[in-house]
């Protein structure tokens, strides 16, 4: 009796996956690019967020960088690294948009790594500096409507060590949301996981144009 009674108490604990995720252990990196004007017209105009402000001239931002496993990824991990300062983050907003941005990914994500925070943040820099955003979407000055398989065209063409298995582009409601690029830990292009691998369905998306 008392094996039942402990076994239904098992079953009715909750079952948190990240309690299983160790820090530093994970197969590989996903870069994640969101494209500012979607963001800023879903979010960042109700919150007046400075990288929506019109002039900023600001296309694709650095939305994180994650950890992942072939399968899933971890989350919330702990870790005996200290979190960043507030100058830190602050500092990371020229490519994440925020100094907000950076310390919720270092919570939910960075910590995960296994790096301390500062180097978090520089490998962060790193994955995003090793990507050429396609001149095409630089400043891009009106709204164009186009296939998602011509974002992923544009930025192979502009990266040759990416293949199409390495980038899956994600769209919110018609809207192009983000470009994922996966990348090993020594931060080389390689093929995502079929987790990550699921691009926008739609036929067309609309990017907006930069503000």
């Amino acid at each position: 009796m008392k094996r039942i009674l402990t076994a239904l108490a098992l079953a009715a604990t909750p079952n948190f996956a990240a309690a299983d995720d160790v820090a530093g252990q994970f197969d590989y990196y996903v870069l994640s690019l969101s494209w500012s004007p979607t963001w800023c017209a879903n979010t960042g105009d109700d919150r007046n967020a400075d990288q929506c402000r019109r002039g900023r001239n600001i296309d694709f931002v650095v939305h994180g960088l994650w950890p992942q496993y072939e399968r899933g990824w971890p989350q919330n991990c702990r870790t005996p690294e200290r979190d960043p300062s507030r100058r830190e983050s602050q500092a990371m907003s020229d490519i994440m948009g925020s100094g907000g941005l950076a310390w919720y990914q270092w919570q939910k994500h960075g910590r995960c790594t296994g790096l301390s925070a500062a180097n978090y943040y520089a490998t962060t820099r790193e994955a995003a500096d090793s990507i050429v955003i396609p001149d095409v979407f630089d400043d891009l000055n009106r709204d164009v409507t186009l296939p998602p398989t011509v974002v992923e065209d544009a930025f192979v063409e502009a990266n040759p060590t990416l293949t199409r298995d390495g980038i899956t582009v994600t769209c919110q409601g018609e809207a192009l949301q983000e470009v994922r690029i996966c990348l090993t830990r020594d931060m080389e292009p390689r093929d995502c996981a079929p987790d990550i691998k699921r691009d926008c369905s739609r036929p067309r998306i609309l990017m907006e144009r930069v503000r």
